[in-house]
């Protein structure tokens, strides 16, 4: 039982990791959309702000 536990964490942290890494991607492409002299769009922002709060849940299950 404690052994599907562990598991089940490590998959969680693994979709979550997955998930920062599309924020990231999101974020990077709406980034490239733009004008380098226009300002960052708010969205770009939220994605990057999201990849990090995943990848800080992901940590608390040791990935």
């Amino acid at each position: 039982m404690e052994q599907s536990l562990t598991s089940s964490a490590a998959n969680l942290g693994a979709t979550l990791l997955r998930l920062a890494r599309r924020e990231e991607e999101l974020a990077a492409d709406e980034a490239a959309a733009i004008p380098y002299w226009s300002s960052c769009p708010l969205s770009v922002v939220v994605h990057r702000a999201a990849a990090a709060l995943l990848r800080a849940e992901a940590q608390r299950f040791g990935v």
